[in-house]
């Protein structure tokens, strides 16, 4: 039973996350040097880019490994690919998908410390710098999770209304 919804949402959430790896997160650039500071899930590190938006060296902070972001990010895939392969047992299916929000929710909260605490005290500017595609993809995959635990829920309390007519 993979070709259920809720499988395709979930393998939407663990592509989210997959593409939250290779993504950048938030960047913050300084006008007094040139430099910007760029946010990845494995680093965070200073860049000077072109006017096109090309890099073009590496800045002169030294990087910081921002590894907790990557992990989480696929460990909630992984969570997620499983959950796929648990079709038989939905109360397990539940309980992944809960599992899978609290660790999701870890890693919103892992991101936005680390993009508003640690890089705004690297880089002494006033604005809170850009949010880039890869800070969003830890809320959709919260909203995708949301609509799986959802349908997995429904085919649960379809199973238990079939067996009461029995």
């Amino acid at each position: 039973m993979i070709q259920r919804i809720q499988s395709v949402f979930l393998f939407l959430l663990a592509a989210a996350m997959v593409a939250m790896l290779f993504l950048p997160l938030w960047s913050k650039a300084n006008p007094a040097t040139g430099e910007t500071l760029v946010l990845s899930a494995w680093n965070l590190k200073t860049v000077i880019l072109s006017a096109e938006g090309d890099v073009t060296g590496a800045g002169s902070m030294a990087q910081r490994g921002t590894i907790a972001i990557g992990l989480l990010a696929i460990f909630t895939a992984v969570i997620a690919v499983y959950e796929i392969f648990q079709f038989k047992n939905r109360l397990t299916q539940m309980k992944l998908g809960l599992l899978n929000t609290l660790v999701l929710a870890a890693l919103a909260g892992t991101t936005v410390y680390y993009a508003l605490y640690v890089g705004s005290a690297m880089v002494p500017v006033n604005n809170n710098g850009e949010y880039q595609a890869g800070f969003y993809m830890p809320l959709l995959a919260l909203f995708v999770n949301a609509l799986a635990n959802r349908f997995i829920r429904k085919d649960e309390n379809l199973v238990r209304s079939v067996d009461r007519l029995r």
